[in-house]
């Protein structure tokens, strides 16, 4: 598949998550792309379990709506690029903390090569996949949906740990309100890790510039690194520079 139609499908399920229902004659004029176009796109993403095909467009799964599966398929390549520039942020002995989001597991093909890391999860897909490091995995009750842990006892863990370096992922930025999650759950447990963290780094990629989502996480002067897959717009760029928070991006 080429970049170009993969960005194309990662717009689709982008509308596709936020609507939950729309038409190729509708997205076929947003993308500029012909309906037969956007037809196979969907059965494409139809075929991955992402969709269900309906007449004249398709509509996400309840199961699936928001969930780690449907999120780690989006904008794949920039997730892929900031892992590898956040992970190049980690040092041999750090102690760091991954959420369970599918940008910050970006991160996790990058940090075989340190030695001596304590990573602090909520994810036990993660904890399976990092092998040869010591690990804190918080409790709490399990979400099978974002395959991660949360609520009342995954705080009270966090809530004893300290000098760690949080990474975290947002799923929209707003300049007055900061990073924000789509869920309750998960803006709660973001703003524990980055009110407890040494410092802490924001993994967002170009789409999260856009719109604000539904649940605050923290405000901005508790961010001091954004990492990013592209410069941001000129008003973000100064907007960021004038709260002294390092922008990295390729």
């Amino acid at each position: 598949m080429s970049s170009v139609a993969r960005e194309r499908r990662s717009r689709v399920l982008d509308a596709l998550i936020e609507r939950r229902q729309v038409l190729c004659s509708d997205l076929a004029q947003v993308l500029s792309v012909s309906e037969a176009t956007i037809r196979r796109d969907l059965k494409s993403l139809a075929d991955e379990g992402l969709v269900e095909l309906i007449h004249g467009g398709a509509r996400m799964p309840r199961e699936v709506d928001h969930s780690f599966v449907a999120k780690s398929r989006r904008h794949g390549e920039a997730k892929a690029v900031i892992g590898r520039l956040a992970a190049s942020l980690v040092k041999d002995d750090d102690l760091i903390l991954l959420d369970s989001g599918s940008t910050s597991s970006a991160m996790v093909p990058h940090l075989g090569q340190r030695r001596g890391l304590r990573i602090i999860l909520n994810s036990p897909r993660l904890a399976m996949e990092l092998k040869g490091q010591q690990l804190i995995l918080l409790g709490g009750q399990y979400r099978p949906e974002f395959m991660d842990t949360v609520g009342p006892l995954a705080h009270t863990t966090l809530g004893e740990l300290r000098g760690y370096t949080a990474f975290i992922g947002a799923d929209g930025l707003d300049m007055e309100v900061g990073p924000s999650a789509s869920d309750i759950d998960s803006a709660h447990l973001h703003r524990l890790a980055v009110s407890n963290a040494r410092e802490s780094v924001l993994l967002v990629d170009h789409s999260k510039f856009a719109a604000a989502a539904l649940f605050r996480i923290i405000d901005w002067a508790r961010i001091g690194t954004l990492v990013t897959d592209q410069a941001p717009q000129a008003d973000w760029a100064a907007f960021l520079a004038g709260r002294g928070i390092r922008v990295l991006h390729p």
